[in-house]
């Protein structure tokens, strides 16, 4: 059985974050929702997805296909009803598709607006992913269930007995290093991956995960619900933060309620405000209205998507998007929307070339001699150049 992660219109109401990837490759809690599903099912798994992304994310169809949707994460009672589905029927929630079982002709010519003629409504609410900020929102959820799905039947490495260990609910795998720091788990569990560090003075109190290969530096302070991923390294004071992979924010400055993409880079004592000064509700911008909309959220911070970068003492705003590759310094705050492939700050922006942001890129990707800034990386970026050239009318 081949297992199909698909896009529906979640792709568009959560950019700019899917213009660089499928939903499902969205990372929440420890795991991205792709791989939930394939430690889930015990499979491998691939994406029905945008056609600038099907090269970097490709779709793999056989005899028998299960098509689920990206954007729903897995839990108890879905794996239930999806184990039960036979061939051609179709699961639901709230008229929203969640999967269905299709033979190979049928799977080829796939379309999730499609009428199946027997369909399962699913009564047990989900965790679906709409908004960007939906990501931070639920992440204490998932963290606490991929927490669950890692360790079971597991044992924790042990860690330096200079660390203080608050609580039952840690783990960590071979190769992760600690020193001289505090890991509170009474509020939530505290994952830490292969090949990690915890450098002194750290003070961590769950729910929290890092993923393998990434450090926090010296005299961080950490709540819950934060993830660290891959080959990141971060500082100063984070507080409910989703950090996916190859990002940095290595110093002193806060972010809260906010979700980076790969490849940013914070620079030192930035900082992003997560509440308004009147304390109320906070809107974001939408890129399917083109306006912004009311989140209903009173804290909601950064939104920042793939190969952004800010310079130094960056003040973002309360509610700040800043999309795909956009590159921002100078002197007070920046606008609440800040356009992808745009370079500068508060005193105004001008384009950020392709063949700049390339040149950049190049150097980013050859500090990770795994990683290769290729014909396909290149080419999902030009393409994302083109889709929001209407939002760089400087």
């Amino acid at each position: 059985m081949a297992i199909i992660l698909f896009d529906d219109k979640a792709h568009q109401t959560l950019l700019p974050l899917t213009f660089t990837r499928p939903v499902a490759d969205l990372r929440i809690g420890i795991l991205t929702i792709a791989e939930k599903w394939g430690n889930h099912l015990n499979c491998n798994f691939s994406f029905h997805t945008q056609s600038w992304l099907s090269r970097k994310f490709p779709l793999n169809i056989t005899a028998d296909n299960l098509f689920i949707n990206g954007a729903v994460c897995p839990d108890e009672y879905l794996l239930e009803a999806i184990d039960k589905l036979q061939t051609g029927e179709a699961l639901t929630y709230q008229d929203l598709l969640i999967a269905v079982k299709l033979k190979e002709n049928d799977a080829l010519n796939f379309d999730y607006t499609a009428s199946f003629d027997r369909v399962v409504n699913h009564t047990h609410k989900p965790v679906i992913l709409h908004y960007p900020e939906d990501i931070f929102r639920q992440n204490d959820i998932e963290l606490r269930k991929d927490f669950k799905l890692l360790t079971k039947n597991r044992r924790s490495a042990i860690l330096s007995s200079t660390n203080t260990i608050i609580g039952n609910d840690f783990f960590a795998e071979e190769g992760a290093v600690a020193e001289c720091s505090t890991f509170n788990t009474t509020n939530g569990p505290i994952y830490l991956a292969s090949n990690t560090e915890i450098w002194e003075g750290t003070h961590i109190r769950g729910a929290f995960a890092i993923c393998e290969n990434s450090q926090v530096k010296m005299g961080a302070k950490i709540y819950g619900a934060t993830t660290v991923g891959p080959y990141c390294r971060v500082g100063g004071e984070l507080n409910n933060a989703v950090i996916w992979g190859y990002s940095s924010k290595g110093h002193e400055g806060y972010l809260g309620n906010a979700v980076l993409g790969e490849w940013c880079n914070i620079g030192a004592d930035s900082n992003n405000s997560n509440l308004k000064n009147n304390y109320d509700n906070v809107k974001l911008w939408d890129y399917t209205t083109q306006r912004f909309r009311k989140t209903g959220l009173q804290f909601c911070g950064l939104i920042m998507a793939d190969h952004s970068k800010c310079a130094i003492n960056t003040m973002f705003n309360t509610g700040t998007v800043a999309g795909v590759s956009a590159n921002i310094f100078g002197a007070g705050f920046p606008r609440n929307f800040i356009p992808d492939f745009s370079w500068g700050g508060p005193q105004g922006y001008e384009v950020y070339s392709v063949k700049k942001m390339f040149e950049t890129a190049q150097k980013v990707f050859a500090r990770r001699d795994h990683r290769s800034f290729d014909e396909t990386e290149q080419d999902i970026l030009k393409k994302v150049f083109e889709l929001t050239e209407e939002h760089r009318r400087f």
